[in-house]
């Protein structure tokens, strides 16, 4: 990267590199008429490379990849063009005759076809190597199916599928407060306790909203209290160990992976090389016209922020970890660009009254500062298997 050069890319990295990362590396660099063209191309390609298209859809492809190689010929040299740059035209019909693209590709042989050259020993008999470790690797995974309690050597399963993998930890006493903001969050957000916020909180009138965040912790527990009182009850055990506050030692951790995704603190990225702290997860928000309207409209919105803290809250019989993030303030410090980028200033903090979330909710995103101005591009992370 000194020379500002990337070298000994395969065809699948130039494929990514042009559907994700393209577009927000020419933002800013180039002038406005040749960057869009640009991420018009990027955006075809990512949109024909989709897991499932829409037929209909299909046919607007084709119109916006005609206007996209014109546009194109507008603004490039003549030696710019060949026939390889022409074939862009019959792709959408490619995909009405023959289905979606990722079916068809020869990324997967490719890969293959890296396992088989590492088989080879021997240079002067190469297919002799491949088969004879292709026939040993064989006969010992069928061998390990029968074996129990054995595993194959390679990555473990827990990191392959990224899953409740904890990284780092430490046991601390945290301040009460917080851990109250923590406990009121998980009961928000549990299934067997939506009938009793329900009872709590009655939608429509905005004071209530402030006098239920206070309040609704030890109403809870008086309430499962008095229903436990009842020999008939039909209080769960996990409804039990929730009205009760958790311990107040929490665990932290400095990473955790769940959902396919590894999270890390925003200390732990500083410390490193890459980035695995940006978060963003879909909540519900209530909207008012003005101070005075009482009359709240609820809505889904997307909220964007760096992890700053993993807790782990002990309820004795089960545990949940949650993130405690800091989040930006979408009035102000989030906003969408003429190409759909979000672009989220990290500096304009939001409500901190809302820290955490549940880490099974979390969304990793990647930022990436532009230089123009303050904002950071967000790009969302997808796990493949």
């Amino acid at each position: 990267m000194k020379d500002l050069r990337l070298i000994n890319l395969k065809s699948h990295d130039c494929h990514t590199l042009m559907q994700q990362l393209l577009p927000v590396a020419i933002r800013g660099l180039l002038p406005k008429q040749v960057r869009a063209v640009i991420v018009q191309l990027c955006y075809f390609f990512n949109a024909i490379c989709c897991k499932v298209i829409d037929p209909i859809k299909i046919e607007e492809l084709q119109e916006e990849v005609v206007v996209t190689l014109c546009l194109l010929e507008k603004y490039f040299p003549p030696a710019f063009f060949d026939v390889m740059l022409h074939l862009v035209v019959h792709l959408p019909r490619e995909i009405k005759l023959c289905g979606p693209v990722w079916l068809r590709w020869m990324y997967p042989m490719e890969r293959y076809m890296k396992i088989l050259k590492g088989y080879v020993r021997n240079r002067s008999r190469p297919e002799g190597c491949i088969i004879e470790c292709y026939v040993a690797e064989e006969a010992v995974e069928f061998c390990s199916e029968y074996l129990e309690s054995a595993q194959t050597i390679g990555i473990p399963k827990s990191l392959e599928s990224r899953q409740n993998v904890r990284m780092g930890f430490k046991v601390t006493p945290v301040e009460y407060k917080m851990l109250c903001e923590a406990h009121f969050y998980v009961l928000q957000n549990t299934p067997e306790v939506d009938c009793y916020r329900l009872q709590h909180l009655r939608k429509g009138e905005r004071w209530l909203q402030a006098e239920h965040r206070r309040c609704f912790i030890p109403w809870v527990r008086q309430k499962i209290e008095t229903e436990l009182a009842n020999p008939d009850h039909c209080v769960t055990e996990t409804l039990r160990w929730l009205a009760n506050d958790p311990r107040r030692d929490v665990i932290r951790y400095s990473g955790y992976g769940i959902n396919g995704y590894s999270f890390h603190t925003r200390e732990h990225d500083l410390r490193s090389t890459t980035q695995n702290s940006g978060v963003t997860v879909e909540g519900e928000s209530f909207h008012v016209s003005s101070a005075k309207d009482k009359n709240l409209v609820y809505a889904n919105m997307s909220y964007y922020g760096v992890i700053e803290d993993i807790w782990e809250l002990n309820y004795t019989s089960f545990k949940i970890t949650v993130f405690r993030c800091k989040w930006v303030d979408n009035k102000t410090g989030v906003k969408v660009d003429e190409h759909g980028f979000t672009l989220v200033d990290l500096n304009k903090e939001g409500d901190c009254s809302d820290q955490f979330i549940m880490a099974n909710q979390a969304k990793q995103v990647f930022y990436v500062s532009n230089q123009n101005d303050g904002y950071f591009s967000s790009l969302k992370s997808f796990f493949t298997i």
